[in-house]
């Protein structure tokens, strides 16, 4: 896989005069999507419109990999500008206070999070002058901390029994839909037109003239798989991929992974009731679901589109779309992340805003998530810390060759699911993947231009040993260096 430039469209470059001002920032992060969910980019099986949109005019960063295929420790890498093991989130509720958006603030931004940021506790500022929280869909489980969030107070206010794992599991086919739910309550009420709504509703009514930075979380596609009826209508028949999974590489996997299918198939995570081997209906009505959700998603990035139009400062804004993570949704047998594989770590990024961002760029180059931190702070023209480990895209985004990173990382600690070991270390190179798994001492490597579908593991194949070799010594080479890049850095985001 090549890390040069490839154009959509002959790219227009940014305006100089434009970035003398400081622009408002809208910063979209949904819940576990995937990569391959954006029509513009080759994935026509979901409808996608206003991304596409955003991707015509802006620039699309196509091998973006999280540093965590979880929540919280993707988030908090994200928002801090450091990898999970240096912030000590390592794994979904771990605590974590601070961010750089503490440093918007100082500079003059008005800063609002509406929606999922999943802090821990959930409502911590983390420098947001406002904070209008939403988590998980669901969170109907003693294994979560109790919290009423802004969701659960307007469905509260309606009248309306939150679904939940719970509430589905009254259903007689409960176990049989591989957590993909019909929402039932109004359209409206439902967790990513509410948030969408309540951030256009933000935009249409706050009085102040600063600059803001907008966070807007939105919970979905995240399970339960619950769109609407109406947004699912357009998928009901529709052709969409199959995972990517076959009994014999599943049944090769190390140790740790099959630990984690067996705690799938133990317990209903987000009510999905994971299942060994399920029907090809019952796949294709799970990536259905999941794409008609991401589908209602975009219609909210119009949405936020309208609004800014609408209060006069669209020109002024850059918008910048990502995810936390992806989901595997049956690939290789698994049930949403906690695996290196390409459906969990692999996400979308897009960024867009007129005369900032070059247009029409599709930048192959690998691309570390947390790197989109210190490009808000530049744009914003915030100094980044020395200390960062992440590095600003802004150069590549304005125009300028992009060859990506050489390599890129990603982690995550043992946590009660996934509890077969104490830490799994992903490092991609090229073409290369390595997953390395502390306990018991096992790995996979994949050679992702040959077998995109990660369905031949050459770890234990004597031809690529050196192969091998060169990516464990990088894993070892990064975390040395990163111990010595944030040696200056304190305990201010723990």
């Amino acid at each position: 896989m090549s890390a040069s430039r490839l154009h959509s469209t002959p790219a227009a470059p940014a305006s100089p005069d434009a970035t003398r001002e400081r622009p408002n920032i809208v910063f979209v992060i949904t819940d576990q999507q995937r990569f391959d969910t954006i029509a513009a980019l080759g994935h026509d099986h979901v409808d996608t419109p206003n991304l596409d949109r955003l991707v015509a005019e802006g620039a699309a960063l196509t091998r973006t990999y999280v540093t965590s295929p979880s929540c919280a420790p993707s988030r908090a890498s994200l928002f801090s500008g450091l990898f999970p093991h240096t912030t000590g989130v390592l794994r979904n509720d771990e605590p974590w206070h601070h961010s750089w958006v503490e440093r918007l603030g100082e500079a003059g931004y008005h800063c609002v999070n509406v929606g999922k940021m999943h802090t821990y506790p959930y409502e911590a500022s983390v420098g947001f002058h406002e904070r209008h929280v939403v988590e998980n869909k669901d969170r109907d489980t003693p294994r979560l901390p109790f919290y009423l969030d802004t969701w659960d107070k307007a469905l509260w206010a309606r009248g309306v029994r939150k679904p939940s794992r719970v509430t589905y599991a009254e259903r007689e086919d409960y176990t049989e839909r591989l957590g993909a739910f019909e929402w039932e309550p109004p359209a409206d009420l439902h967790a990513d037109t509410f948030v969408g709504s309540l951030a256009a509703m933000w935009l249409e009514r706050w009085r102040g003239d600063r600059p803001f930075f907008l966070q807007v979380g939105f919970p979905g596609p995240h399970p339960p798989y619950d769109p609407t009826p109406q947004a699912l209508d357009a998928y009901r028949d529709r052709d969409v991929p199959l995972p990517s999974r076959s009994p014999e590489e599943i049944a090769a996997q190390p140790q740790a992974l099959q630990d984690l299918r067996a705690q799938h198939m133990g317990v209903d995570h987000d009510a999905i009731v994971h299942l060994d081997e399920p029907t090809e209906e019952q796949l294709l009505r799970q990536r259905r679901h999941y794409h008609a959700n991401v589908t209602m998603i975009d219609e909210q990035i119009g949405v936020l589109r309208d609004a800014l139009a609408a209060r006069g400062v669209l020109d002024d804004t850059v918008i910048i779309f990502t995810s936390d993570h992806g989901d595997t949704l049956n690939d290789h047998g698994h049930s949403q992340k906690w695996t290196m594989y390409e459906g969990s770590v692999h996400v979308p990024a897009v960024v867009w805003g007129p005369g900032r961002i070059a247009a029409g760029q599709v930048l192959d180059g690998l691309t570390s998530h947390m790197d989109l931190g210190p490009t808000v702070l530049e744009l914003a023209g915030v100094e980044v810390p020395s200390w960062f480990e992440a590095r600003s895209l802004l150069p590549a985004l304005r125009g300028e060759e992009y060859p990506g990173r050489p390599e890129v990382f990603s982690e995550h600690a043992r946590d009660r699911i996934l509890s077969g070991t104490a830490l799994m270390t992903m490092v991609v190179r090229d073409r290369w993947k390595l997953v390395s798994y502390l306990d018991p001492d096992d790995g996979q490597l994949f050679d992702l231009e040959a077998d995109p579908g990660e369905l031949h593991d050459l770890y234990d194949e004597a031809e690529h040993a050196p192969v091998r070799a060169e990516l464990e010594s990088a894993i070892h080479r990064w975390r040395a260096e990163s111990q010595l890049r944030t040696a200056a850095w304190s305990e201010q985001f723990r």
